[in-house]
């Protein structure tokens, strides 16, 4: 395993894993308007399970959104639950889905 690695893959809507030039994991978001970031869904190849690495890819991609001046909508069930658990510092720019 390389040195693992997070950023943000506009062209494909998406926060990633990267262990060299493998993509181990990603976090997929869609932009409803200028002001959010939606995270809809997150997953890591099995390969990679039970390292934390689905915690650190959204807490990097959560303060990656915070440094963009934009807000959270977390609808999937890996974030809201990241954020419930570790989201005190994002509770300022986070917008619940209803």
């Amino acid at each position: 395993m390389s040195e693992i690695e997070y950023a943000d893959n506009p062209t494909k809507h998406r926060y990633e894993i990267l262990d060299g030039e493998t993509v181990a994991g990603f976090a997929v978001y869609r932009l409803p308007d200028d002001a959010h970031v939606d995270f809809v869904h997150t997953e890591v190849s099995e390969a990679y399970n039970g390292q934390g690495l689905a915690s650190k890819l959204v807490a990097f991609a959560l303060a990656d959104v915070r440094e963009k001046d934009k807000r959270i909508i977390p609808h999937c069930p890996y974030v809201a639950g990241w954020l419930k658990r570790h989201g005190e510092e994002f509770a300022d720019i986070t917008d619940w889905p209803a």
